[in-house]
């Protein structure tokens, strides 16, 4: 797998068809970091270092390692800590580069990562 940029169109980073790895960083919405919220660091991060999608979403509930339930619905943290996740596919190379980036960034959460395959790529155009 490679990633490909096409100067025309400024800096565009597209994977191509092959084994890649998928990352998801488990987290909550309202940890901070050095300077902002940590899934918006983690997220400048992936973005100026060249990965090339990755998607942040927000779970209507959840629990973790603390075992409190976080729900817009209710329960012991009404609304507080809510869960996301930040998941993105790249390839093995660049994701052995940013794991240790990302490891020292966490410091609440999970961050998961598994060989996958990317079987197709179809890049829109803007217009």
């Amino acid at each position: 797998m490679e990633l490909h940029a096409d100067p025309k169109k400024g800096i565009e980073c597209v994977l191509s068809p092959g084994s890649a790895k998928k990352v998801t960083i488990h987290l909550n919405e309202d940890t901070s970091a050095r300077s902002d919220f940590l899934s918006r660091e983690i997220l400048t991060l992936l973005f100026n270092r060249g990965v090339a999608g990755a998607t942040v979403l927000r779970p209507e509930a959840g629990f973790g390692s603390h075992h409190r339930l976080h729900s817009q619905e209710g329960g012991i943290d009404t609304a507080q800590h809510m869960p996301l996740r930040i998941e993105f596919i790249d390839t093995p190379q660049n994701v052995n580069e940013l794991l240790p980036l990302l490891e020292d960034m966490l410091t609440d959460g999970m961050i998961e990562a598994h060989d996958t395959v990317v079987l197709k790529v179809a890049a829109g155009t803007l217009g």
